[in-house]
This record gives structure tokens, sequence and C-alpha cells, in this order.
């Protein structure tokens, strides 16, 4: 057919209005603007012709295509999206205002292990605006102490703690992944849109151009390639349907033998429907519901891309499909219902809950370590809370409250408690600093006897402070220490008889190794005793030279090994006696407070680290499917949990023995 002279633009065609003699064409126009609110939908395509039957006939094909393209959409629109839950759960608000940064810092931190979305995001900020709060707090509360020390607001500086820059990165980086997630989108529609833009050349050069043998099935390529391409930018989304959908009216305008291939169309169109009605009908035999739906509805979406079937099969097969769908709806249906006694259910879980939270509303301590372990006991009451389901709407307001108000209560008294705790560790800084500054005044004077005396005084009166703020605390000793050192230090070197002291003190520790390694010898008469004996007098006995130090420590070290090793005790025993040992020649140390102080702190950080190791290995062994490798994988996992507790228990012990000094 050759080409049509002065003809219009697509979007020109689906709004012209129609001159005398071409009411088939303003039945196409009125189609394409029915189809535009379908996403997609294939066009229904007439020929331009001035009979009078065919436009009645082609009006009446419009009203049943619409009929039957609405419903589907209603039904689709009912049905529940791939992957959602069947049951909407209430999102309840976090009341965030009675937690501390640490506390914000952990939220985000489990928030974030679920993964980046964009529904994370107006929670993520409002963490951020509480911790913001908490900042901002102690920022002034910090000002307001160094002004009243007598500072310039001009020289103040305020440096966030670790926990700020920890939440601080941890914020920046769900930004930065929820920014990529976005741009990727806007991205990936621009390239869809410009797909699409390509499809439409490609179809305006096969409309323009000489029809062929192919022209069909080229057009026909570019509509399955359209259905397959996702998403654009809203802006250009209806111009470029609209423009897609005119060009196929033109199509089919404008060639004669359109009736010829639509019917040939629709009986093809009609074998594909069938075949999405089986497939429909066969979805009784699913038993996973939520799967069912899932196919039905991309059989929903195929069958409203479908083109038209002929006019006499098109009530009949929509029939059928109805009814295949309506079963899968019917039993979804049943599901919603059957929710109703989980929704009570769920509620009743709560009230427990609260049952369980009453207790800690009202919970007072004295010790770090009780309000820690109550942390993570209420911590888990939250977990537990979080994750059951929906509740009816009619209770959900008063039980959120009551619960929140326990959680909240328990968290103020927490911060009451650290608040008193932060007085006391101030006024102890104080102190440190007061016995600081007596050290620095001492640590230059000669007077050896009496100065070291009044040192001694003033280490004995550091081990009396009680706990100093954690910030400062390693500094202040260091200061301390130094002061001691130095006095110390310049008493050794002072005169020849401190040598001279210094020198026999040598001798009498070289004396009590060879005791020792003499009695290895023999074998006969070991006993403990005997051994801590030996200790108790090596530790008693005053410095050595500073170049023997190491030496004569490694020698004694020996010498016990090998009086142990004669002596022939368990293992597990010796461990404990050596370790005893060890905490006696602490005790000798001005600073032994402090030295035993971080000794219980490592071993409890080894407990914690081991326990949490056994709880990880725990939950992968629940992931192990029934097999050789999988067995042999459990065995290893076994074994690990199996040392790991029993190292436990030795650290535990060593506890035991570390509260004994």
């Amino acid at each position: 057919m050759a080409k049509k002279s002065k003809e219009l633009s697509e979007e020109d065609k689906v709004t012209e209005t129609p001159k005398k003699g071409t009411k088939g064409k303003k039945i196409v126009a009125e189609q394409t603007l029915v189809t535009d609110s379908l996403d997609q939908v294939a066009p229904v395509e007439m020929m331009e012709t001035p009979a009078e039957p065919l436009v009645q006939e082609a009006v009446e094909v419009t009203k049943v295509e619409e009929e039957q393209t609405d419903s589907i959409s209603i039904l689709l629109e009912s049905s529940p999206e791939v992957g959602e839950s069947n049951v909407e759960e209430e999102q309840v608000p976090i009341d965030l205002s009675g937690l501390s940064k640490v506390d914000l810092l952990d939220l985000l931190k489990e928030k974030l292990s679920q993964g980046v979305s964009a529904k994370l995001d107006k929670f993520v900020n409002e963490l951020k605006a509480a911790f913001e709060e908490l900042f901002v707090k102690e920022r002034e509360e910090a000002l307001q102490q160094f002004l009243g020390e007598g500072g310039s607001a001009d020289d103040f500086s305020f440096r966030g703690s670790e926990v700020d820059k920890a939440f601080n990165a941890l914020f920046n980086d769900f930004r930065h992944q929820l920014s990529s997630i976005r741009k990727e989108a806007d991205r990936q529609k621009e390239k869809n849109l410009q797909s699409k833009t390509d499809l439409l050349n490609k179809l305006r050069e096969l409309v323009d151009g000489e029809e062929t043998t192919l022209s069909m099935s080229a057009v026909k390529a570019i509509q399955e390639t359209w259905k397959t391409i996702g998403p654009v930018p809203l802006a250009q989304s209806k111009n470029l349907w609209a423009s897609f959908n005119a060009l196929m009216d033109r199509f089919y305008d404008n060639r004669s033998i359109y009736f010829e291939l639509k019917e040939l169309d629709r009986k093809k169109n009609l074998e594909s429907k069938l075949e999405l009605c089986e497939k429909a009908e066969g979805l009784k035999e699913v038993e996973d519901l939520k799967e069912a739906i899932r196919i039905l509805n991309e059989l929903h979406e195929e069958f409203k891309h479908l083109g038209p079937v002929p006019r006499e099969e098109q009530e009949q097969v929509w029939v059928r499909f109805k009814a295949a769908s309506d079963v899968i709806y019917d039993r979804r249906k049943e599901f919603f219902d059957g929710q109703k006694d989980v929704i009570k259910k769920n509620l009743a879980e709560k009230e427990v809950l609260i049952v369980s939270l009453t207790p800690f509303g009202e919970y007072k301590a004295d010790r770090i370590k009780d309000w820690n372990t109550k942390t993570k006991e209420i911590l888990e009451i939250q977990k537990a809370w979080e994750k059951i389901g929906a509740i009816p709407k009619e209770s959900g307001k008063e039980i959120n409250k009551a619960f929140w108000t326990l959680f909240k209560q328990f968290f103020h008294n927490k911060n009451l408690f650290f608040k008193e705790l932060d007085e006391v560790r101030a006024a102890n800084q104080k102190k440190a600093e007061d016995l600081i500054k007596q050290a620095e005044e001492l640590q230059a004077n000669t007077n050896w006897q009496s100065t070291a005396n009044q040192l001694v005084k003033l280490q004995q009166e550091w081990k009396k402070l009680g706990p100093t703020p954690e910030k400062n605390r390693d500094s202040l000793y260091k200061k301390f220490k130094e002061a001691c050192d130095t006095f110390f230090e310049n008493r050794r070197t002072s005169t020849k008889d401190s040598n001279t002291e210094f020198d026999a003190n040598l001798t009498k520790k070289q004396d009590i190794i060879a005791q020792i390694v003499e009695l290895t010898k023999k074998g006969t008469g070991l006993e403990e005793s005997q051994l801590s004996g030996f200790v108790a007098e090596f530790n008693a006995i005053g410095f050595v030279p500073r170049k023997n130090i190491k030496e004569i420590q490694v020698k004694f070290k020996d010498a016990v090994d090998a009086y142990l090793e004669k002596l022939g005790g368990k293992g597990g025993d010796k461990d404990d006696f050596l370790f005893r040992l060890n905490l006696n020649r602490l005790q000798a140390d001005p600073n032994s407070v402090k030295t035993l102080n971080k000794k219980e702190h490592g071993i409890r950080k080894q407990i914690t680290d081991l326990e949490n190791s056994i709880t990880l290995w725990r939950n992968n062994l629940d992931f192990f499917a029934a097999s050789k490798t999988a067995d042999k994988l459990r065995e290893q996992f076994d074994v690990k949990i199996q040392k790991a507790e029993e190292e436990i228990d030795k650290l535990k012990k060593k506890l035991t023995i570390l509260k004994e000094f």
C-alpha cells in the first residue's frame, strides 16, 4: 500500500475530530483514550471504513473489551502484592526519649543489619534527631562547666566520643547507600525511556514504510519487547503510551487486510487465553496460598496484555478465567477470616510481655553490671514485642502506651543512676588530681627516706580511690605513676649504696632460684606450700639492678615451672596455682588495684566473646541440612563449642580466685 500523504502525528490523531465519512477512525481514537488508562494493554486496532455495519461492530467489540479489561484491573487491584504479608501489621512508633546514645547506636546497628531500604529512611532520621539532641545537651553541659571553671566561650572545643563517631559513620553510610539505590532506580527509568523511545522510532518507520510480509511479525515483536521494558519517568509515561497507541492504530488503519489479520490474531489470542485459563484452574492444587496468589497475579497481568479474542468467545473465556480466579480469592478470604484468631492471640502475647516488663519499671541497683544485665533482658523483651504481629486496632493505643511507659521508666531510672555515678567519679577525679599534685611536688626531693615514705602513703591513698571518669582514668594514673617513678628512679641511681642494695637483692633472688632448682632435681618432699613460701620470699625482696630485672624474672619463672612439673599436679591445678602466684606478685605493686581491675575486665571480656561465639555457632547448626557433609561440619562446630565452654569454665574459676584478693 502506498504511504498516505499529509498524515497527522500520532498525538494529533488521538484527539482528532473525525470528518464526514470517517466514523471508523473516530472509534479508533476513542478506544485509544479508553485503553490509555491500562498500562501496556495491547491496543484494539480498527480499520477506517465508511460502512455503517462495521462501525456498529467496532462499537460492540470496544464495549465488551472495556468491560473485560476493567474487570481484570479490579481483580488485580484487590489481590495482594507478591512477597507482602497477608495481614497488614500495625506500625508501632518507638519512643526514643528514654534511650541513651549507646542504646540509639545499638538500635541503629540492629535495624541496618537487616539491610538498607527506603522504608527505613524515616525511622533512621528519627534516631538521628534523638541522637543529635543528646549530643547538643552534652555539649551544652560541657560548655557550662568550661565557663564555670573560668574558661572563655571562644576557647571552648568539644569533641564527640567514639559513640558519636560510630553513630555518624553508620548514619552517613546509610544515607549514601539509600541515595545510590534511588539514583540507580532513576537511571534505570531513563534507560527504559530511551529503550521505549527507540521502539517508537522503529514502529514509526514500519508504519510510514511500505507494507511487507514481515510487517506484522515486526510489529508484534515490538509489542512484546515494549511489554518487557520496565517503568519510565512519570512525566513522560502518559505521552509515551499515547504515541505508541496512536502508531499502532495507524498501522492497522493503513492496511486493507485489517479484519482478516485481526481475526487470525484473535484466534491466536483465544488459544493463549485458554492456556491461561487452564493454568489458573490448576492453581487450586497449589497448597501454598501466597505462591498461588503470586502466580495468579502473573496470569492476570498476561491475560490483560493479550489482545482481543473472537467476539463470540469473549464472554465465555472471561467467565472461565474469572471462575478459576475466584477459587483462589475465596481461599484468600478464608485466610483473612482466620487471621482474626491470630490477632487475638497476638494481643494475649503482648499482655504477657507487659506483665513480665512491670518489675523493670521500678528496678533499682547500685552496680553497673546489674544495670547492664537488666538492660539486655529488657531489650530481649523489646525484640519479642516487635516480632509479634498485628493486634486489634481498638486495643493498640492502650496496650502500646502501657508497654512503652514501663520501657521508658526503666531507662529513666538507669540514666539517674549513671548521672549519680558520674558525680561520684568527678569527685574522685578531683581527689586523684590532688594526689598527683602532691606527688609531682615530691618527685624532685632528695630526702630519700622521708620522701619515699610520703610517696608510699600517697600510693596507698590512690589505691583507696573509687572509680574515676573512664576517659581520664588512664591519663590520671599515668601522671601519678610518672611522678612516683621519677622519684624512685632518682633514688635508684643517686648513690652507690643503692646499687649495693640492688646487687644484694639480686644475690638473694638468685639464691632462692638455686634452692628451687636443687629441690626440683631431688624430686622428693615437694609441696605447694613450700613453693608458695619461696614465691612470697622472692616477691618480698626489693629491687634489683635494672639490667638484671628481665633475666631474673625469666629464671624464676622457669624454676617455678620445673618445680610444678615435678610436683605432678593436674593441668588445671597448675594453672590455678600459677594464677594465684601471679596475683600474689601483683599485690606488691603500688598500683595493684588498677592492675587487678584491668585483669578482671580482660577475663570478663574473654568470657563474653566466647559466649557470643557459642551462640553464633549454635545458630549456624540450625541451618545445616541432613547430609554427610553437614554431619562433618556439625561435629566440627560441636568440638568448637565444647572447647569454648571448657575455656569459659577455666576463666570463671580465675574470676573466683581473683575475688579473693
